[in-house]
């Protein structure tokens, strides 16, 4: 079985492709998550609000269980 669910062509944010992410950070410049300061998924070039996976999924719980 493949660590790897996502498909190889599949588009990230903002719609990079998944090669883009993955060259972006090969030489460890990845941007800060905003909440926390932890290195995130997406390069230190990407525009908008960043943040690593756990504090997107705690955003996306708070915004679900705000009616």
């Amino acid at each position: 079985m493949s660590d790897d669910y996502c498909a190889s062509g599949a588009d990230g944010p903002a719609g990079e492709s998944r090669g883009a992410l993955d060259a972006a950070g090969q030489d460890g410049s990845y941007a800060e998550c905003v909440l926390c300061r932890e290195p995130t998924e997406y390069p230190e070039s990407y525009k908008g609000i960043t943040l690593c996976p756990v504090c997107d999924w705690q955003e996306a719980q708070r915004t679900a269980c705000s009616g």
